[in-house]
């Protein structure tokens, strides 16, 4: 039996786009009985981008797509493998990896959507990192984007809140075998979280119709402490699984760049690695929660912060609904 060589995958570039528009908590405190101080205090959320209307996920995707092949240095028909992790594609078919790759010209590659919700990022990133290292795919491009404010309540202050839109995108590509790289990824689902966190109408269980539309079984239904109480342990123990699994301590980890959801459920996943607030990327006060968008900007945004330098270990942690979470670690090469 012929052994296959696995290529050392790493990072090569990083793009992402944000709408122009912000929806403030003072905003939101004229559309629903809510205020700054609840929302800060509560989720660490003080704005969020939100697109105009009839503006699909390709679009911010394409873009954050287009800056992230850029600074890899390749050109469009370069990529070969496309992935969009996304809740909100511009429509339940073609793909939106198939709009994405029309949009930026990506003539030579084949791809598909991943649905994993706020852990889709992660799933896809190890999705597109298995089809690099075993050489099915040489330029792969993960763009992680969302319309969250197509599919929010705004008169459900429990959930309208959180949510924002967004794209990052990042580059996928075979580094010489000591170059900084990925190193390893745990990632797990768990359907019994199905009715805690959904979207009931919209899919072929439960067909769009009027009287799905009247009762507003198209907006994300969230039941919040269950969600949170899951979403706290299960970051904390796979962010610290990832780096004992790999021979590793709490202290090599340099940055933990967690899903952007909730400061209290990223605080608990800092205790556990026991790392200093200089050491988590926080950007949901600027944000809100972008879903699958959220790791690769805040991973980006630390990045042009100077927070991360060429070697140094990072984890990427979520979790979302499904319920899925997990944990991937590279060290950073760029």
């Amino acid at each position: 039996m012929t052994e296959i060589k696995l290529h050392n995958v790493g990072i090569t570039g990083m793009g992402m786009s944000f709408p122009d528009k912000i929806l403030s908590n003072a905003d939101l405190e004229k559309m629903v009985d809510t205020n700054d101080q609840w929302i800060v205090e509560r989720t660490g959320i003080r704005e969020r981008r939100i697109v105009e209307k009839g503006v699909g996920a390709s679009v911010h995707g394409a873009e954050a797509a287009r800056r992230a092949i850029a600074q890899a240095g390749l050109a469009p028909e370069d990529i070969d493998l496309i992935v969009v992790p996304t809740v909100t594609p511009d429509m339940m078919f073609p793909s939106t990896a198939c709009i994405i790759q029309d949009l930026i010209g990506a003539t030579n590659a084949w791809g598909y959507d991943l649905g994993a919700a706020c852990s889709g990022y992660l799933f896809a990133l190890e999705s597109a990192r298995c089809q690099v290292a075993s050489g099915m795919a040489k330029n792969a491009v993960v763009i992680g984007t969302e319309v969250m404010s197509s599919i929010i309540d705004y008169e459900d202050r429990n959930t309208c809140i959180l949510f924002g839109d967004g794209a990052g995108a990042a580059v996928i590509q075979p580094v010489a075998d000591s170059a900084p790289g990925i190193i390893d990824s745990i990632n797990y689902i768990d359907g019994s979280g199905v009715k805690h966190l959904h979207m009931k109408a919209g899919g072929s269980q439960m067909p769009a119709s009027s009287e799905t539309v009247a009762n507003k079984l198209h907006y994300v239904y969230q039941e919040g402490g269950e969600v949170f109480k899951r979403a706290v342990r299960g970051m904390a123990d796979v962010a610290l699984q990832v780096v004992e699994k790999n021979g590793l301590k709490k202290s090599d980890v340099k940055l933990l760049v967690p899903h952007q959801a909730n400061t209290r459920i990223i605080a608990a996943a800092q205790r556990r690695l026991e790392l200093t607030d200089e050491q988590v990327v926080i950007t949901i006060d600027r944000y809100g929660n972008t879903t699958s968008a959220s790791i690769p900007t805040a991973l980006q945004i630390a990045y042009e912060e100077g927070r991360v330098e060429k070697g140094d270990l990072v984890v990427l942690v979520s979790f979302g609904a499904g319920f899925t979470w997990g944990a991937t670690l590279l060290r950073w090469g760029l």
